[in-house]
């Protein structure tokens, strides 16, 4: 498999046009139980375009953006860059560059996959001040999804060789219960993302795992993914559901 922190350098575009956000009930928990507030610095670790930064800045904290892949880097400063209070850093999660106890809230959204977790979590303690909390958000499947999704999946198996093994390894609670320890707190709330078919492919291109132009299985995928759009839109769109999962702890040495 190709690098992780290369792997969306060809897709950044599609990416910050076609990602959805993240419910402003999740935003509210990181305000209500993380300590986000106006002022607040926040690391946004893995943060890609921007797009929790942009909802993060809405809610007036400071936002360190830490993203490791150029193009992504590069999509955020240009959407972001005027904000006086997003920074933009050339960083991993595993070496972010910060300066030790300087970041109130940590977090990571779509991303913790990527991460070499033991390493993140030393490096995340080393920046966070005494008491700060860290959060994992991630848009996933709900747990009844349809038959939109559910065939949307099924053409992604199909096509996609990646898709199982990275699918499995997104929101793994296992994972994310040693990273933020035996106080980790869950957090679901629907959110719901409306797309006509240029919207669809770009939200099915945005992803690291679907075969990119050139390979052979990308005008099959393309094939089926209109047919499906024919099949399920109404007036003009689909609605492609999610269940916005928050994950989330004040984090401590040992856990």
């Amino acid at each position: 498999m190709m690098r992780s922190t290369e792997r969306f350098s060809s897709r950044a575009e599609h990416y910050r046009r076609y990602r959805p956000g993240y419910p402003p009930a999740a935003i509210d928990v990181l305000a209500t139980r993380c300590g986000l507030t106006a002022g607040a610095v926040v690391a946004d670790v893995g943060s890609g375009t921007g797009i929790l930064s942009e909802q993060l800045l809405e809610r007036g904290a400071e936002v360190i953006g830490i993203e490791p892949n150029d193009a992504m880097r590069a999509a955020a400063e240009a959407h972001l860059g005027g904000e006086r209070r997003f920074r933009s850093v050339a960083a991993t999660a595993e070496a972010t560059t910060l300066l030790p106890q300087s970041v109130d809230l940590w977090v990571a959204a779509q991303a913790f996959h990527w991460f070499d977790a033991p390493r993140t979590r030393t490096e995340a303690l080393r920046v966070l001040r005494a008491g700060g909390f860290a959060a994992l958000l991630w848009n996933e499947r709900p747990a009844q999804p349809g038959a939109f999704l559910s065939e949307y999946e099924a053409l992604l198996r199909h096509h996609a060789a990646e898709y199982t093994t990275i699918a499995a390894r997104r929101a793994d609670e296992a994972s994310m219960q040693a990273f933020l320890g035996g106080a980790m707190q869950i957090a679901r709330f629907p959110n719901l993302q409306t797309l006509d078919y240029a919207g669809l492919e770009g939200r099915l291109l945005s992803s690291s795992y679907a075969p990119a132009p050139g390979h052979p299985e990308h005008q099959p995928m393309l094939a089926g993914l209109r047919a499906l759009f024919d099949r399920f839109s109404e007036h003009g769109v689909v609605a492609f559901p999610y269940e916005t999962r928050v994950y989330y702890a004040q984090l401590e040495s040992g856990g």
